[in-house]
């Protein structure tokens, strides 16, 4: 009688042990199921990140050489301008012109971009920027030194 007993006390002890066990074999499974839809998600953003860095890149200005030295070109305005051509820093000016009440000078689109306005070379490369702006029909350069937003 007794070995019919630890029989039938092992075999309690293994059920509850093969519950315990389904139960996390199916946590497991969830888990698992969790991380196949994050994977899935993670490569669906890594394909739209190269995917938008291919259309930057394919828009971005090419760079040129000149006296060795490497330049941006900048793009000249056509029927269809696309600001996107632009680098950023070009794109920050035109902004800040376009925001403007009427025209500005270089020393205020200065103050908007954080530059140090009381050192006048720390405007002269601006004053450039905005002048190549307005050689390519981006901005248009008024008779006094101001800049103003072409529509």
């Amino acid at each position: 009688m007794q070995d019919l007993e630890r029989i039938t006390a092992r075999r309690s002890e293994l059920d509850t042990l093969a519950e315990e066990l389904a139960k996390q074999l199916q946590e497991v499974q969830a888990e698992r199921e969790e991380l196949v839809i994050a994977e899935r998600v993670l490569n669906r953003v890594a394909e739209q990140d190269r995917a938008a860095e291919e259309a930057a890149a394919a828009v971005a200005p090419a760079p040129a050489r000149v006296a060795g030295r490497a330049v941006l070109l900048i793009p000249h305005r056509g029927e269809n301008p696309d600001e996107a051509a632009l680098p950023a820093d070009y794109r920050k000016i035109l902004a800040i012109v376009r925001a403007a009440d009427g025209p500005v000078q270089v020393r205020g689109v200065g103050e908007e971009l954080g530059l140090e306005v009381a050192v006048r070379g720390k405007l002269e490369p601006l004053r450039a920027k905005m002048t190549r702006l307005a050689d390519r029909g981006w901005l248009h350069k008024r008779g006094d030194g101001r800049f103003t937003a072409r529509p």
